[in-house]
């Protein structure tokens, strides 16, 4: 028979077509998308509101529920250069390089695994030349020399009639998911803290533009006392006071200046440069904008929106599936093998009616006795689904609760923006009327020097309250998740190719995908 003969006809064939039809049955528990949370709100008594403050941060912010959240979702705060940091960061930083290596290694190593549910094929050729001895087999005269010629297809295939294999594929695939979501978080992660570290660098800027400006003017006064006191109209002790107070605001200056120092550090290895390549671009805190309507997403569709949850959710997926493999492992296993091929004397007489060899075989090979080891090792992966399951459920309250959280500080920072305002206006109030107590002599230096400190007290923390407003609404957009669902570049974390890599070979709804989630 004919190598070709032997491929066609051999009942080889029809066994592997009649085992890959067994396919359809896989031991172990089939995985079934995690339910949201059956809550109708994020916070007890609906959403709160705001209060409005004057200036450009005191905006009375409305949210709006139900609606999406847009993938550039810091634009809203009308600063190019926020838009800068957030691409350069994009661009430049290594955990993205990092996340992205380890997503093309989930699916390389799917793809990979997925042709254990072919059969293997081989193709071996060699020329041996032999020279045979007569004394070999007892007779005498010259030795005989031959050159031999062998060609050989041998065929392997362990079909897969418990599913394990399959299942150890859904495993790789709900690791590639994992992988994916995993560079969806390190992308929401790292855009959500570039702005952050650019709001925060502006509040450090403004706070200390408030405290030069209130050095400059009480070195003024020191000089204006100094001159008054040549001249009898005050005391020397009105004079040391001041300097005493205007050594007490330089030295809030240092703090300051390291807190905006090390910020900015921070702030340039989110964009994936050294501190030593700061080029101070910088964001005014005046020149940004208070979205009026923040979104906020309902409830149910937070589980599909949240890259930590969906994480989660594929690494139960991934342990489910582990369940099934080594269920399947405790089973037996059929292994058939075939061999066609040709041998001669002569390369011409390779394939002809008298040189074919083949064979076919088949085994059973299954666990007679481990002393437990399989079942245990079922057993413990059985506990780490109820582990990771558990896991689960804690990352979602997280979840909830980090929008809960994220909607008080609005609430409450808005609040504080306008008692800070107000407090500082009434301090300038309360300044200007002591310096004209002063001057007229109805009170003592001492009651300016507390006024000037309370005002500056008063104008730091009206900075700071701006700022948190700005930074409330950034964490309240990573707290929704980020909008990835809305990114229209392709990017690996956009392209999802969970079920393309086997789907073929696995059975319809053996591995399940969480639809994209819709518009809110």
């Amino acid at each position: 028979m004919s190598l070709k003969t032997f491929l066609h006809k051999s009942a080889l064939i029809p066994l592997v077509q009649a085992t890959l039809s067994l396919g359809g049955c896989a031991v172990g528990p089939d995985f079934e998308p995690l339910a949201a949370p059956a809550v109708n709100g994020y916070t007890a008594g609906g959403l709160p509101a705001t209060q409005a403050a004057d200036g450009p941060s005191g905006t009375a912010q409305r949210f709006v529920n139900g609606a999406d959240v847009s993938a550039d979702w810091w634009q809203v705060f009308r600063s190019r250069q926020i838009g800068a940091f957030v691409r350069e960061a994009i661009d430049n930083h290594p955990d993205l390089v990092a996340a992205q290596a380890a997503l093309r290694q989930a699916r390389e190593v799917a793809a990979a695994d997925t042709s254990a549910l072919l059969p293997s094929i081989t193709g071996d050729a060699s020329v041996t030349r032999n020279q045979v001895s007569p004394a070999q087999s007892g007779l005498t005269g010259p030795a005989s020399l031959y050159t031999l010629y062998n060609t050989s297809v041998p065929v392997s295939f362990t079909p897969d009639i418990f599913g394990g294999k399959r299942r150890g594929i859904e495993a790789d695939l709900a690791n590639a998911d994992y992988q994916r979501f995993q560079l969806e978080a390190t992308y929401l992660t790292l855009t959500a803290n570039v702005v952050a570290a650019a709001i925060s660098d502006a509040s450090y800027a403004a706070q200390i533009r408030v405290t030069q400006e209130q050095i400059d003017g009480q070195r003024q006064l020191v000089t204006l006392l100094e001159k008054q006191f040549a001249l009898g109209a005050v005391s020397n002790s009105d004079v040391l006071t001041q300097k005493a107070q205007l050594a007490q605001t330089v030295a809030t200056l240092p703090p300051l200046q390291k807190s905006r120092a090390q910020n900015r550090n921070q702030l340039m290895a989110y964009l994936g440069r050294l501190p030593s390549q700061d080029r101070g671009e910088a964001v005014r805190l005046e020149n940004l904008r208070l979205p009026r309507d923040l979104p906020v997403s309902v409830p149910s569709l937070l589980v599909q929106q949240r890259p930590d949850i969906r994480a989660a959710e594929s690494q139960v997926h991934q342990a489910s599936a582990n369940v099934g493999v080594a269920t399947a492992n405790m089973l037996p296993n059929v292994t058939l093998s075939a061999s066609g091929g040709s041998s001669a004397l002569a390369l011409s007489a390779l394939y002809g009616p008298q040189t074919a060899a083949w064979s076919i075989a088949a085994s059973v090979t299954g666990p007679i006795f481990d002393a437990g080891s399989l079942f245990h090792t079922k057993e413990s992966k059985v506990a780490a689904l109820a582990q990771i399951s558990a896991q689960y459920r804690s990352t979602v309250i997280t979840a909830f609760q980090n929008v809960a959280d994220s909607l008080r500080a609005i609430q409450s920072d808005a609040a504080l923006l306008k008692a800070q305002v107000e407090a500082e206006n009434t301090a300038a109030e309360s300044l200007a009327m002591s310096q004209a107590q002063f001057k007229a002599g109805s009170t003592t230096f001492i009651s300016v020097i507390n006024a000037e400190q309370t005002l500056l007290t008063a104008r730091i923390n009206r900075v700071k309250a701006q700022a948190s407003r700005y930074a409330d609404s950034v964490a309240l957009y990573q707290s929704l998740g980020g909008g990835w669902w809305n990114r229209v570049d392709e990017t690996p974390a956009a392209a999802a190719k969970s079920a393309g890599i086997a789907g073929i070979f696995v059975p319809a709804g053996a591995l399940p995908e969480r639809p994209t989630p819709p518009s809110n």
